[in-house]
């Protein structure tokens, strides 16, 4: 098991959980998600984002690898679900307790 920041280790158990209320929770009210070009702001965008590809998609999470770079947590996630399957690196600002930035790319 890879360890992580504690804000990212609450993220990837709420949604294997499909536990919504904790998985927004963990992301700051101004946060910044984008997926792929898609982008999400605050927690209403976090939340769009969570229905529609993530918990939403029944959305599983595996930490493979996590790594710092700069300011950023890279986080390399094996993915499965109704949604994307796959490998990818996740890039992660936090602030505080709270995950601030997300971006999937």
């Amino acid at each position: 098991m890879v360890a992580l920041p504690a804000p990212i280790q609450r993220m990837v158990d709420a949604t294997n959980a499909a536990d919504t209320e904790t998985f927004l929770a963990t992301f700051a009210d101004d946060a910044y998600l984008v997926d792929w070009g898609r982008e999400f702001h605050g927690r209403d965008g976090v939340a769009r984002w969570n229905r529609s590809d993530n918990i939403g998609k029944h959305a599983h999470f595996e930490a493979t690898a996590c790594r710092q770079e700069a300011d950023e947590q890279v986080v390399t996630l094996v993915v499965s679900g109704g949604g994307y399957n796959g490998t990818g690196d996740i890039r992660f600002t936090l602030e505080g307790d709270l995950i601030s930035r997300m971006i999937i790319a």
